[in-house]
């Protein structure tokens, strides 16, 4: 594979969303980490890239805990030596229950990876790419549809979602001085594994389940690497790519 030079870190890269931009990045010419709480996931990863063991690293860790965030970029560090791009994608929901029956538990299973995963992966990325040399890089998150309108029974999810709006502006704000550049990708509708229950039907707003398009997953990744490949001078700030005829726009 040709080499651009440039290092780039997703989470949750053991399937789906996560996966597929890997791939396309080590397409791209890029030097990748990967990480996700299964080694077995990675590794088929990576072999599904077909990248040589100097292109790809597979560090397993969960991004909810403070230790392993540290000990994954302390990693890439010290096997790439610098970080361009992260792709904060790892992602979980909660059971479809109602809100007044969800469990505290799998409320904060949820926080614990959606939000505050994203602010700790966030966190260490502002502190190695303020200080490396050219300073700066990109950060990308994966905010979902979700972070503007919620299914029934979300409430863990989307508040999340939400959340990590919020978190991509501040990014974005603070990390101005430093040449850091950081912007948000919403998915609708990409047909991965999480997204196989669609054809079988998906609770609607009024109460009725029907089936729902969906996209390929390349179509996501394509946005992603566009976004990657922008100048630090430039930024996407927000993206929506969806399936188009999907129920969201008009959705409840």
């Amino acid at each position: 594979m040709n080499s651009n030079g440039k290092i780039a870190l997703i989470t949750g890269a053991g399937s789906g969303i996560g996966r597929a931009a890997a791939i396309a990045l080590l397409n791209d010419g890029y030097s990748i980490a990967i990480t996700g709480r299964r080694i077995k996931n990675l590794q088929e990863t990576e072999e599904m890239s077909g990248a040589s063991s100097e292109k790809i690293l597979a560090v397993a860790g969960d991004v909810g805990s403070v230790e392993s965030v540290k000990n994954l970029f302390a990693t890439v560090v010290n096997h790439f030596g610098r970080l361009d791009v992260l792709f904060n994608n790892a992602g979980i929901g909660a059971p479809a229950v109602n809100l007044e029956e969800l469990s505290y538990e799998q409320w904060k299973s949820v926080v614990d990876i959606n939000l505050t995963g994203v602010f700790l992966c966030t966190q260490e990325a502002f502190r190695i790419m303020k200080v490396q040399s050219p300073k700066g890089g990109r950060i990308i998150n994966n905010g979902s549809v979700s972070a503007m309108v919620p299914r029934p029974n979300s409430a863990p999810y989307t508040a999340t979602k939400h959340g990590v709006t919020g978190l991509t502006r501040s990014a974005s704000l603070d990390g101005r001085k430093y040449n850091i550049a950081c912007g948000q990708i919403d998915i609708g509708n990409a047909e991965t594994e999480m997204t196989q229950r669609m054809s079988q039907g998906v609770m609607q707003a009024n109460g009725e389940v029907s089936n729902e398009p969906v996209m390929d997953v390349d179509n996501v990744a394509k946005a992603i690497l566009y976004m990657a490949n922008l100048p630090l001078d430039a930024n996407v700030q927000f993206i929506t790519v969806m399936a188009t005829s999907m129920p969201f726009i008009g959705r409840g």
